[in-house]
């Protein structure tokens, strides 16, 4: 039986409920990617060419500091990595995450949550960082997924890589 990780960034509450919902549909253990410096709601402001997250989007090279990387990586078969979307793609802490630890081997499943856009380029924008993994999905969640509507999902991601 593989083993699962479910590694989220939330900045607002909604990706982490669905991380949670979605840890407890495929039976995976549960990671939170935190930023350093946690986010203020001046820094989201993304109607604010000053804000923290406006200038950290417009950069692709920019990449946050995160607050650890104690997540055991290694002992993963599939991780899944969620987050919002933020300007048509993930947050530039995802790319710190992903090329903070060794995906090598590792099959990676994307989940964004979003107030309104899709996922644009957000696969081919992170399939850099992590080098050696292979991303074997992406999926825009709604912020009320159900557990049970998560499984159904779960189910057909580890049928695909078994």
């Amino acid at each position: 039986m593989k083993k699962i990780l479910v590694a989220y960034f939330s900045a607002g509450g909604v990706t982490a409920k669905v991380a949670k919902n979605l840890a407890e549909a495929a039976g995976a253990d549960l990671y939170e990617i935190r930023p350093a410096v946690p986010y203020t709601r001046a820094d989201l402001n993304w109607t604010d060419k000053q804000a923290r997250s406006t200038i950290e989007m417009n950069d692709k090279t920019f990449r946050p500091p995160i607050a650890d990387t104690d997540a055991d990586i290694a002992k993963y078969d599939v991780v899944y990595v969620g987050f919002p979307i933020w300007w048509y793609v993930a947050p530039r802490i995802i790319n710190t995450f992903l090329e903070a630890y060794d995906f090598s081997g590792k099959r990676i499943v994307l989940f964004a949550t979003s107030g309104g856009s899709g996922l644009g380029n957000t696969q081919k924008e992170l399939e850099g960082s992590c080098p050696g993994a292979e991303i074997v999905g992406s999926k825009l969640l709604h912020g009320r997924a159900a557990v049970a509507d998560l499984k159904e999902w779960a189910d057909e991601i580890s049928n695909m890589i078994s």
